[in-house]
């Protein structure tokens, strides 16, 4: 195994904080910076995790040649110009989800990094979930036979949540269930349709001008005889905190469950019909990491109850995904590889999400995604 490290810093320290001790923990990174605007939560963190570079200015971060990559674990709108800003400065970027919220933003990071040679890495958790991880074993192995569809929904009450969440446009937020219906077999959206169903309360909708209680879109993919079909509800709908995704193949099928806690649902072709679905407890894939991170795939920061985030404890921990994308991550920069999602697949996965939205906004109409191929 190489010996070579891999500087990092951390900025944001919300959710971020999860991902605190994997690195530390990680052989090939060394975390060397933590950034936060409120020093003296930054302090805090810092003290308890040992951690010697405190910034909080972002821009100053960056200019420390000490640092070779960034995890970005701030808020939404920030995304795009953290990311842009990071790769101009020279450093590789991991950032969680989503990618940017304009397709402009997209193009950009998707050039920076064919111009620089950086890695960027979208941390999209759904993909390294155990669930998927288990039907990505299935699939790779042939056990699901021809897929035939895909379907994933991303369902959460997100009344209460501050800043820029009251009104969001649901497909806005749309990577927890685009991720996986092309992350399974690597594929991409070409077009997508999307429809509006229902109204939230006017206090929320004058805030993105978004009427929509729940969107649908249908995804057909590129080069392929697949379509997926994702929907996303964020206000005024009663459903407890899903993110699910639904595999069709030829020989076995692989269902989410409805609730919280329960097993999948694996049906297998040409049984006798009682006997089709097996319900099956998805085994944990901390054997494909490194022995000193496995213990993160059933604990973290946010398994006590002194330390909770919301959006961990509504995702009832991420599926163990975590340090999978710690790995994924970091081994890319070691190995010269690239994660998944790189920055040209990120930007077609976030990218579903605002055009799909545009669609709604259009009653449907079809619109084609950019292709990202970058000409210089």
């Amino acid at each position: 195994m190489s010996t070579k490290k891999i500087r990092v810093a951390i900025v944001g320290l919300g959710f971020g904080a999860e991902f605190i001790p994997i690195y530390k923990k990680y052989p090939n990174a060394e975390l060397v910076a933590l950034c936060q605007r409120n020093e003296e939560k930054l302090n805090e963190i810092a003290d308890a995790f040992d951690i010697p570079k405190r910034y909080t200015s972002y821009d100053d971060l960056l200019s420390d040649a000490d640092i070779d990559a960034v995890h970005i674990n701030t808020p939404i709108p920030n995304h795009g110009e953290q990311s842009i800003k990071a790769l101009k400065a020279g450093k590789h970027v991991a950032c969680t989800v989503p990618m940017a919220t304009t397709v402009e933003e997209c193009k950009q990071i998707v050039e920076l990094t064919e111009e620089t040679g950086l890695t960027y890495m979208m941390m999209e958790t759904v993909v390294y979930a155990r669930e998927f991880l288990y039907m990505k074993e299935l699939y790779e192995n042939g056990d699901l036979g021809k897929v035939q569809f895909l379907k994933a929904s991303h369902q959460q009450d997100m009344d209460g949540w501050p800043n820029y969440w009251p009104g969001l446009p649901p497909m806005h937020y749309a990577t927890h269930c685009v991720g996986p219906v092309l992350g399974l077999t690597q594929n991409e959206a070409e077009y997508v349709s999307c429809f509006g169903s229902g109204t939230i309360r006017e206090e929320l909708i004058k805030e993105y001008n978004s009427p929509y209680a729940v969107e649908t879109t249908h995804i057909k993919f590129r080069n392929s005889d697949l379509s997926a079909q994702v929907y996303r509800s964020l206000f005024d709908v009663a459903r407890q905190y899903r993110e699910s995704f639904e595999v069709y193949g030829s020989k076995k099928s692989v269902e989410w469950p409805l609730i919280e806690g329960k097993p999948l649902v694996v049906h297998t072709a040409k049984k006798p019909e009682p006997e089709i679905p097996e319900e099956v407890e998805s085994p944990d894939f901390a054997k494909l990491l490194p022995e000193e991170i496995q213990s993160f795939t059933t604990k973290g920061v946010y398994d006590e109850d002194e330390n909770t985030h919301l959006s961990f404890t509504q995702g009832a921990g991420h599926g163990g995904s975590h340090p999978h994308l710690v790995h994924a991550f970091i081994d890319a920069l070691v190995n010269g590889t690239a994660g998944y999602p790189n920055a040209r697949q990120s930007a077609n996965i976030t990218c579903v999400g605002i055009l799909a939205h545009e669609s709604a906004q259009k009653g449907g109409e079809i619109i084609k995604l950019p292709d990202f191929t970058f000409t210089p």
